[in-house]
């Protein structure tokens, strides 16, 4: 005949779970502790924000680093955030409430400029692709990946930002201004047309923008990226297209 089991203790599998809940929470500390104005952390800093030894700490970064949530500069012994992390950080971006309510406005805009379109927020110090609809009628198409950062005062969309944004709000402007006064200028002439059309061609590509409004606030950049010579075939009727749909989201939006 068999043994009966041993009844289990009350709260046994609670406690056996305790470790692997304490792990998981030890590590959102440690990848809560980076921000944009404190982007790069020492060992010393990390091992503080846990409250723990410095071995368990290490121990911390290790793992993390193993699945690309860290990485590590030996030159200078700090740490900053992975490549996985703008992953992730681009699923929850695709899952904002704007990217929903955006979606008619790109395949509407897709239908009339018969070119890749793309939606992008402002992460803290560039602008992140969150949404792209390529699905044109076009023999060659340019797709971009989402998660993809932008340059802040080179792209279209950065420059749409920098327009509106607080200056605070983006760390290197101020140095871009003076290194270029014929940014201040362009930056000035996208707030009076509430488009970015002059953004450098980069890899054979050019790229207009124009600014979505939430509550007084540019949440997004609306673009069109398409061979340098398709938008210049046709440039006034992308670039109409482009600022009545945007004004048109910001309007479902609640521009004010």
């Amino acid at each position: 005949m068999a043994e009966a089991s041993a009844p289990r203790a009350p709260g046994a599998a609670d406690e056996k779970a305790m470790p692997a809940i304490q792990a998981v929470e030890r590590a959102a500390n440690i990848l809560g502790a980076f921000s944009p104005h404190r982007p790069r952390l020492t060992l010393n800093e990390i091992t503080a924000v846990l409250g723990t030894s410095k071995a368990t700490a290490h121990r911390y970064t290790k793992a993390l680093r193993a699945v690309d949530l860290l990485r590590y500069d030996p030159r200078e012994s700090v740490y900053s955030l992975g490549p996985q992390v703008l992953t992730l950080a681009a699923a929850a971006r695709a899952g904002l409430p704007l990217v929903k309510v955006a979606e008619p406005f790109m395949d509407r805009l897709v239908r009339e400029a018969q070119e890749t379109v793309v939606l992008s927020v402002w992460d803290g110090e560039c602008p992140i692709v969150v949404a792209s609809n390529d699905s044109t009628d076009s023999v060659a198409r340019v797709t971009v990946r989402l998660g993809a950062r932008l340059s802040p005062t080179a792209s279209a969309q950065g420059r749409v930002f920098c327009a509106y944004l607080q200056p605070d709000e983006v760390p290197i402007l101020g140095r871009e201004l003076h290194a270029s006064p014929e940014l201040a200028e362009e930056l000035d002439v996208i707030r009076s047309t509430g488009v970015s059309v002059k953004s450098p061609v980069v890899n054979g590509l050019r790229t207009i923008a124009a600014p979505v409004f939430q509550a007084g606030r540019a949440v997004a950049a609306l673009a069109v990226i398409a061979p340098s010579a398709a938008v210049e075939q046709d440039d006034k009727n992308q670039i109409q297209a482009l600022i009545r749909t945007a004004d048109n989201l910001s309007s479902v939006l609640g521009r004010s």
